[in-house]
């Protein structure tokens, strides 16, 4: 039970930072890259042999992948989020009343 909460507290800690997000995307990307051309250029001998190491490879390569598409994906959206946040703040700020609004001259 203690090593579920540490997973998810590290977890959530990847996720919430912007830059620790963005680093774990690049390298996620290099690693799926790395794999795509080893296995397109040294795995075929293996992959008759063994189809399971074959298709566990494949597996590892996909998830790896969608997970750098998921954390762009949501990295995204948390941009949008916070400037959207960010532009009504500083609309409310800009427009809010103010006492030499009052009394025009």
């Amino acid at each position: 039970m203690n090593n579920a909460r540490f997973i998810i507290q590290v977890s959530r800690g990847l996720i919430r930072e912007a830059r620790v997000r963005r680093v774990v995307m690049f390298w996620s990307i290099l690693v799926a890259m790395v794999m795509l051309f080893a296995g397109g250029v040294f795995e075929w001998p293996v992959a008759s042999e063994h189809p399971f190491l074959f298709i566990a490879y494949w597996g590892l390569c996909g998830w790896i992948t969608l997970l750098s598409l998921l954390l762009a994906l949501y990295d995204v959206v948390k941009v949008r989020a916070d400037a959207q946040r960010a532009q009504r703040e500083l609309a409310a700020k800009t427009f809010e009343d103010s006492p030499d609004d009052e009394n025009p001259r």
